[in-house]
């Protein structure tokens, strides 16, 4: 080295150093040292002696350590007092009660809500009056709802759509002179033995699908951008592939689309292009909103242009919620159906999906559309409904249908139908023919359940009058009650009467069919609050519906008492 540069030589080197130092970022110092030992559990943590800043920066020059800048102070709102104290206020998601959680859907599904039937003493109104219902829409949409593991609320179960989801070996009629037959049994009624079920059964007669007449058919469907879901379009496109593979050269099928607008997606075409239907079907697409009002008009204006004259006309309404654009009041749109079936148009609704599923809209045009109201969860049920009972979904053998029961108040204290509470009707109403009424197709049946408390049994739940009269004895002394269906043959104004008397029974041992009846109706107003069950449990009802062996071979009982353990374990009902 040059002796004359080296004081240029050090000053460079020392303003090197200062100008480093000054620009290199502080250590991230706050951090504790992971070296230091932690202290021993359940040991008082001492905190160090405090150690002034002069004499801690030279013990780190001594050590060779690089001097540091004091930390900057902390903000207050991150300070850990702070911090604790936001964390505390923060909402939580809370896990979900039972072993399955239920998934986070945007529940906005609409239910018709109701009362149950009360008790009636036969002595104050011994005339109970109704129409039948064919639907079996409530049980499979609580299926529906129990296996994604949630209890169902209160108004979406209709005991009578659980009992009819059941087939009961009833006896077929003869002929089609008289389309119905009645069948009725009486047996305890397993949730009290002081107490008494009586079962009113109504099998109309069979038609073999190749002896329906030639359908004109209509489908509705909703393409709106909400059906998208696996479980909405896309199934719906399998399951009416199940009616295509079914039709005959004769029948005739039209698409009908709506969503903004209505559209017509398919001519009428014969049953026997089975390849264009099926490819109309597949290249349907979900957007836009939900014009429900364009649709109807357009598919009643190609039902009525494709009318086929002693045939089945009917539209199949496929919809997951709301019609939320156009006609949009539920009135509005009962009267236009209303006046439409008239022309011998019928309407069926078959409703899919969850979410915004809306239940009493299916429900209530089906009913005033003299068509039936099913739900469908899955592929098997689609081919239940559209192809192993496609005559009873097609073909009407009965239109205003209705039952009325009169108990004889001398051997009846009291009565309760389970279920139909949407289908009562005054007794007046049962022999006025412009009184609309359920309808049965063809091989369908229709059951009934009354809970009766015979006179002089313990289980009355009802006090006497204090002013009110004994029961006087009347009609033959062995009869319990007395049974009238009231219906119209399809094209028939006037009605005809069917009547049958109901024996007094002793205490015989339930059938088979008696037992599958009430496991479904047990279950059904287990779902609803138990009320009237009497502490009757969700194992009781399993083990009544495993009881019921008879014919099954899809295996529907044990279904039935799966379901009723599984929503044991969901938790408790709420009480409508």
């Amino acid at each position: 080295m040059n002796p004359k540069n080296a004081p240029a030589r050090l000053i460079c080197t020392a303003l090197a150093a200062a100008l480093l130092a000054a620009c290199s970022p502080p250590p991230q110092d706050g951090h504790a040292d992971a070296t230091k030992a932690a202290p021993m559990a359940g040991a008082a943590a001492t905190p160090p002696a405090p150690v002034p800043p002069a004499a801690e920066a030279q013990a780190k020059a001594d050590a060779g350590a690089p001097l540091t800048r004091p930390a900057p102070a902390m903000r207050p709102e991150y300070a850990p007092q702070a911090y604790v104290a936001q964390r505390a206020s923060t909402p939580r998601l809370q896990a979900p009660a039972g072993y399955y959680p239920a998934p986070q859907i945007e529940d906005r599904e609409n239910y018709a809500r109701y009362r149950d039937n009360p008790v009636v003493a036969a002595q104050e109104q011994s005339v109970s009056t109704f129409g039948v219902d064919v639907d079996t829409g409530s049980y499979t949409n609580v299926r529906r709802l129990l296996n994604e593991g949630r209890l169902p609320p209160a108004d979406a179960v209709r005991a009578e759509e659980f009992i009819n989801y059941f087939d009961y070996d009833y006896a077929t009629p003869a002929s089609r002179a008289q389309p119905f037959s009645i069948a009725t049994e009486i047996a305890a009624a397993p949730w009290n033995s002081k107490r008494q079920l009586l079962k009113i059964g109504i099998q109309g007669y069979q038609v073999a699908p190749q002896d329906i007449p030639a359908a004109n058919l209509v489908f509705l469907i909703d393409t709106s951008g909400s059906m998208a879901d696996r479980d909405k379009l896309p199934l719906l496109k399998g399951a009416l592939k199940q009616l295509v593979a079914k039709l005959r050269p004769q029948d005739r099928v039209a698409i009908v689309t709506y969503a903004g607008q209505a559209t017509m997606t398919l001519d009428s075409t014969p049953g026997d292009q089975k390849a264009r239907i099926n490819a109309a079907i597949d290249g349907l697409s979900a957007a836009g909103s939900t014009n429900g009002g364009a649709g109807l008009d357009l598919a009643y204006a190609q039902a009525a242009k494709g009318f086929v004259k002693d045939g089945v006309n009917r539209i199949l309404l496929a919809s997951d919620g709301d019609f939320n654009v156009g006609a949009t009041d539920l009135d509005a749109l009962k009267d236009k159906i209303a006046r439409q079936r008239q022309s011998g148009i019928a309407l069926t609704t078959l409703g899919v999906g969850g979410g915004n599923f809306n239940d009493a809209l299916a429900m209530q045009l089906a009913d005033v559309g003299n068509g039936s109201y099913h739900y469908l969860d899955g592929l098997r049920e689609a081919r239940k409904v559209l192809s192993g009972e496609l005559s009873a979904t097609l073909l009407t053998i009965a239109r205003d249908v209705k039952i009325q029961v009169e108990f004889n108040p001398a051997l009846v204290a009291e009565y309760r139908l389970i279920g139909y509470e949407k289908r009562a009707l005054a007794r007046e109403d049962f022999n006025n023919d412009r009184v609309d009424a359920g309808e049965i197709g063809a091989g369908a049946n229709v059951t009934a359940l009354y809970e009766i408390t015979p006179v002089g049994a313990a289980g009355t739940r009802l006090d006497p009058l204090r002013y009110g009269k004994p029961a006087a004895a009347t009609g033959p002394g062995e009869e319990l009650a007395f049974v009238r269906v009231r219906y119209k043959l399809p094209g028939a104004t006037d009605s005809q009467l069917i009547e049958q008397p109901v024996a007094r029974a002793g205490q015989a041992e339930a059938s088979d069919g008696m037992r599958r009846a009430a496991a479904a109706a047990a279950f059904a107003q287990w779902l609803r609050g138990g009320k009237y069950l009497d502490g009757y449990t969700p194992a009781q009802i399993a083990a009544l519906a495993r009881s019921a062996r008879g014919q099954d071979p899809h295996g529907l009982n044990a279904e039935l008492a799966a379901l009723a353990e599984l929503a044991a374990d969901l938790g408790t009902p709420a009480v409508p």
